[in-house]
């Protein structure tokens, strides 16, 4: 999750290593599927990238045999109950049949004020498709959410499909910053719209703004997952499971498991103390997605689906660039900029060219800085 304004999937500071867990339960057996079975509520299986029929890189999560629960410590009963706000979905259900794909698969972005402004993250995430490698027909099945009228008209400047996520309960006309109340509970409302669209059987793909497409991401997730989710540092821990998911960019298929997963985490926040974002819930109990509810779990190698926590250069590789272990919207665009200009200088190759790798991505510099790393 990146930091810095804005409210989908973001990371909590880091003094220290970013490999650093928040997982509290213990180290569970891991086993590949290699059967085909399905509950889904949508239809089929998803087509949106023709390499979605076979992926020799695909790996899914499922519970083992003397799989361990977390710590009856994680259990305890919280401080205060989480809260309920009221949310409307007045005309989602309308606008997704019009965004998504054949096989119902829709991508889902939340942006703030901002984020919509000239210049800042929406436009250098739209960007993202439209000089990717297999990614401008995508930008057709991107779907904004937007959280008051200031971010509903950026969007609309932009880009045809916004919608405008009504919550009575909280002002969401001022920006929302790192830490305040607005900010965290933006990043629950987020799964409550999540949720909306699973049960109306649509599969989705979500992505914080601050990652730039580079390629189609839908190439490394498996057709057997549930959820597929990226990891802050693929190689920190030996099992995949172990590593740190980032709620910033996740595929979930529309299944009855993946529905049940969003209402177990959404639940889950009434076990912690203080004012947890989503993320910190996720890492703590994601072991529990699967030995409690079956759930077919795929962790994102960040070869392939990247962040500036555990920063890939090489461009012939990279799908996705997420400006997470970020602090500051300047430091994001500044570095964020710099990927898409190599990217830029990268696709005007030849082949042969390409095959010597003499450009790479420039280091994200700022971010770095940000975050007291040398």
């Amino acid at each position: 999750m990146g930091m810095g304004p804005g409210f989908g999937g973001k990371q909590l500071p880091q003094r220290s290593s970013h490999a650093v867990s928040f997982l509290l339960g213990a180290a569970l057996p891991t086993a590949l599927l290699f059967f085909l079975a399905s509950d889904r509520l949508g239809e089929g299986f998803s087509t949106i990238s023709a390499s979605w029929r076979g992926n020799g890189t695909a790996t899914v999560l499922q519970t083992g045999a003397g799989a361990a629960a977390p710590p009856a410590a994680n259990r305890a009963a919280p401080a205060h109950p989480a809260q309920d706000h009221e949310v409307e979905f007045a005309g989602f259900a309308e606008l997704l049949s019009k965004v998504a794909t054949e096989d119902r698969t829709v991508i889902l972005t939340t942006v703030n004020e901002v984020w919509t402004r000239p210049n800042s993250l929406l436009d250098i995430f739209l960007g993202g498709f439209r000089d990717g490698e297999d990614t401008a027909h995508l930008v057709n099945h991107v779907l904004i959410v937007t959280v008051d009228a200031g971010s509903f008209h950026g969007c609309k400047a932009v880009h045809p499909h916004c919608y405008l996520l009504e919550v009575k309960s909280l002002d969401m006309n001022r920006a929302q910053t790192f830490g305040t109340r607005e900010y965290v509970e933006m990043t629950w409302f987020k799964l409550s719209i999540q949720l909306r669209a699973l049960e109306l059987g649509y599969n989705f793909l979500y992505t914080d703004a601050d990652i730039l497409w580079l390629r189609n991401p839908f190439q490394r997730i498996s057709v057997y997952a549930d959820m597929s989710c990226s990891l802050d540092n693929s190689k920190a821990k030996p099992v995949l499971l172990d590593n740190e998911f980032n709620g910033g960019f996740y595929y979930m298929k529309s299944t009855s498991r993946s529905v049940a997963v969003i209402k177990y985490w959404r639940a889950a926040r009434a076990r912690f103390e203080g004012d947890p974002i989503d993320q910190v819930v996720l890492n703590t109990i994601k072991h529990e997605f699967v030995t409690e509810l079956g759930a077919r779990i795929q962790p994102l190698q960040t070869e392939y689906i990247s962040g500036f926590c555990d920063f890939q250069e090489r461009l012939d590789r990279v799908c996705t660039v997420h400006a997470n272990c970020c602090m500051g919207l300047e430091n994001k665009v500044h570095d964020l900029n710099n990927i898409a200009a190599d990217w830029r200088n990268y696709t005007r190759l030849t082949p042969e060219e390409r095959r010597k790798g003499d450009i790479k991505a420039t280091a994200p510099s700022k971010c770095r800085k940000s975050m007291g790393w040398a």
